[in-house]
């Protein structure tokens, strides 16, 4: 077995070298890395049933980037009716998944996967060629196992790592970064190999984490307090990679009013109800992306710093100041044509801003400009339901798959999933139903008066 990994490390490195580089910031903090030209999706890769099958190690079974994108594919996109799982394994390689994907993943029958492994297999030290070898031969094999039965596959690069002192003698973050830049440029090989979607999480994640040292302070810890698990800054970079991989456009809304005559055209997902004194009342079956709910609603809601602090680390909306997921995957626009007045005050729902004439005519994104509104009440609702149904996934996987005893075989743990399979799943059942239940349409106005 040593010999064709040998063989396939000296292909790797000439494929390596050949490759176009992405572009750099003008920074020496990048000099040492050389990642490849990310390979952009050619459309949509969502198609409506579809069941997502989230994979990946410790990073995935954190359940944090796994929530937003079953958050987003919920409520942003409901029209496709998209199912998740998240099948997080904390410690797992590549070719660990490999070895149980039959078993825990593909008897769910997916359609589609993202896949998020890397970071143990980087041995956490400096690169070797015979790292970049095993990563590739085991990724192969899993994205290979994937489209034979059928499943469109997500190739999701690694993230990185922060600065912390437990690394081994001599490796050094750097050079760990630069292990994981290899293995991501791996991935864009198989990606292109095997003709699947990849994510491209290292390198907006890379460039990220050191942006937010200049801006918040070198404290920021985008990558966890142990420098590997990220925290909801990170997990909001990770999930924005995995919906751009996916071709997701971000167009959620678009609301058009015209004072002239006092009418407003609405896009698909959302009814007009009624239109009176520059106030529109509208039906909306397709939300934004809420990043902020009203404090007290839920204990577990993934803003914990508190949704007014973006200098933590430890909060989503600080994650969204370092990528542009709100200009990109989170359009909810209102564009306003033949005003009158100079400044206009905007009522969402209870929350109020002003606006110039001449912002609201080139248009203005709501879900960026407040920070709660409408369906913040309701998007909390259903991230506690996906919260607790990814938890119970955990448990399904981890524990009730696996039969009591130290030295268990596979052809037993089959067996015996078999026999939980159906128990098991009518509890995942009801927890799919509370997903469902918290998510309603909402019925809310839109206020335009002048200021």
């Amino acid at each position: 077995m040593r010999k064709p990994i040998l063989i396939l490390a000296c292909l790797l490195t000439f494929k390596l070298n050949a490759a176009e580089e992405a572009p750099k910031p003008d920074n020496p903090f990048f000099a040492g890395y050389h990642p490849w030209v990310a390979p952009a999706p050619t459309g949509l890769l969502l198609q409506k049933g579809d069941r997502l099958a989230i994979c990946g190690d410790s990073i995935t079974e954190q359940k944090m980037y796994s929530r937003i994108l079953e958050d987003y594919l919920t409520v942003c996109m409901p029209e496709l009716q998209i199912s998740v799982r998240q099948f997080g394994w904390g410690g797992e390689r590549a070719e660990g998944f490999l070895k149980r994907m039959t078993n825990d993943c593909l008897r769910f029958h997916p359609t589609i996967a993202t896949t998020s492994y890397g970071m143990n297999d980087h041995e956490y030290r400096p690169y070797e060629d015979s790292i970049g070898a095993a990563y590739r031969e085991a990724m192969l094999a899993v994205v290979e196992s994937f489209k034979a039965h059928g499943v469109r596959v997500v190739l999701g690069a690694p993230s990185c790592v922060g600065n912390r002192n437990w690394w081994q003698a001599g490796a050094t973050t750097p050079r760990l970064n630069e292990n994981l830049c290899q293995l991501r440029n791996i991935g864009i090989e198989v990606a292109g190999q095997e003709h699947v979607n990849f994510a491209d999480v290292f390198w907006p994640m890379l460039q990220a984490s050191f942006a937010a040292q200049q801006r918040y302070g070198t404290n920021y810890a985008l990558c966890g307090g142990d420098g590997v698990h990220p925290n909801w800054a990170g997990h909001t970079i990770m999930a924005y990679a995995f919906l751009k991989a996916m071709g997701v456009s971000g167009d959620l809304a678009d609301f058009q009013v015209d004072l002239a005559t006092g009418r407003m055209k609405v896009s698909a997902g959302h009814k007009l109800l009624s239109a009176r004194n520059g106030e529109f009342v509208i039906r909306s079956t397709r939300y934004p992306f809420c990043p902020s709910s009203p404090l007290g609603l839920a204990a577990n809601w993934y803003p914990t710093a508190g949704y007014e602090n973006i200098t933590n680390s430890d909060n989503l909306r600080s994650g969204l100041t370092l990528v542009p997921f709100n200009q990109e995957l989170n359009r909810f626009e209102l564009t306003v044509k033949h005003a009158t007045a100079e400044k206009y005050r905007v009522t969402w729902g209870s929350e109020s801003q002003v606006f110039t004439a001449e912002q609201l005519a080139h248009g203005v994104n709501l879900a960026e400009a407040f920070t709660l509104n409408p369906f913040s009440t309701r998007f909390a609702l259903v991230d506690a339901a996906v919260s607790a149904k990814q938890d119970f996934e955990t448990r399904q996987i981890k524990t009730l798959f696996r039969p009591a005893g130290e030295k268990v075989t596979n052809a037993q743990i089959a067996e015996q999933t078999d026999q939980v399979l159906a128990d098991t799943e009518r509890e995942h059942s009801a927890l799919e139903n509370v997903i469902r239940t918290a998510y309603a349409p909402i019925n809310y106005s839109l206020k335009i008066v002048p200021e």
